[in-house]
């Protein structure tokens, strides 16, 4: 039996873009058609793999199906180029966490995308969340919190990012004026990327003795404009040294804890079968890594 392409690639569309209608803009063709193809793959199969929910989501049969669709892709494109066929850069789904991405990532992959001739589609999440977009099929490699690779799967060990707790000096002056203590942080704002970063929370909790709750926060889901939040005054978080070192070093921010810090370990998460290309652009990018991560003590 092989999957109809037609039908795949409806599949596929509906879960990246969320929704049918999306689906079918993004395909040229009706929300109905984009749903008939979708149902008769599940007939095919005969079991659901579309919950059309808002966000469409994949069902466990379609999560696998989906990572079939994503390699099988990839393998071909290699196939492809072995043959001498031009069929273009091939597409990767990465998924990584946000921190990542606005520190040592991209600069690593720079050099790798254009000699490889590949095209990369990031899909972000918090580092413990992004093996279940591996998982998931929504990805075909990611970078993630996890040591235990999925089964198929290899993780190598990327490094530690390392996140201290900052502020901006006008906010230190104010609200920490005797240094960080309970009392004071349980009145301070504190800048948070998102409901999923539970990196302030964990930090508060472990060294002050503060409940996720007793403290006001601030949500600010973006890299670039959550540095800027805390360093405009906002509040205080937790950053990487990638990204807060300079500011440190200026005086335009302050390590509100110096002998505190929080270490993340990362892992690179990537099938063991996989086409050589995919495989050295991981190598690549683990390479970069250990030049730039801490090493895990």
């Amino acid at each position: 039996m092989r999957v109809d392409p037609r039908r795949s690639t409806a599949f596929t569309a509906a879960v990246d873009t969320g929704s049918l209608e999306l689906a079918a803009s993004q395909l040229g063709i009706s929300p109905s058609a984009i749903s008939q193809r979708i149902s008769a793959l599940e007939q095919e199969f005969g079991t659901p793999l579309l919950v059309r929910s808002r966000p469409c989501r994949p069902t466990v049969p379609g999560m696998r199906l989906l990572q079939y669709l994503r390699r099988s892709t990839l393998l071909e494109s290699e196939f492809l180029l072995e043959m001498g066929v031009d069929a273009g850069p091939a597409r990767v789904a990465l998924a990584v966490n946000n921190d990542t991405l606005a520190t040592w990532l991209l600069p690593a992959l720079a050099p790798i995308l254009a000699e490889e001739a590949l095209l990369v589609d990031f899909v972000l999440d918090n580092q413990g969340h992004t093996f279940a977009l591996l998982e998931e099929g929504r990805a075909v490699a990611c970078i993630a919190g996890n040591a235990q690779p999925m089964h198929g799967c290899t993780a190598t060990l990327l490094g530690v990012m390392r996140y201290r707790m900052v502020a901006a000096s006008s906010f230190a002056r104010r609200w920490f004026p005797e240094g960080l203590n309970r009392e004071a942080a349980g009145r301070a704002p504190v800048v948070v990327f998102d409901r999923k970063d539970s990196l302030q929370a964990a930090f508060l909790l472990e060294h002050l003795g503060l409940p996720e709750g007793s403290y006001p926060c601030h949500y600010v889901p973006a890299s670039d404009p959550y540095v800027a939040a805390i360093r405009l005054g906002f509040g205080y978080g937790m950053l990487p040294l990638e990204q807060c070192q300079a500011m440190l070093d200026e005086g335009g921010l302050v390590d509100l804890a110096p002998q505190l810090h929080t270490d993340v370990p990362l892992y690179w998460h990537a099938w063991r079968i996989q086409p050589q290309r995919v495989e050295r652009m991981g190598a690549a990018l683990v390479k970069a890594a250990h030049g730039v991560l801490l090493p895990l003590s």
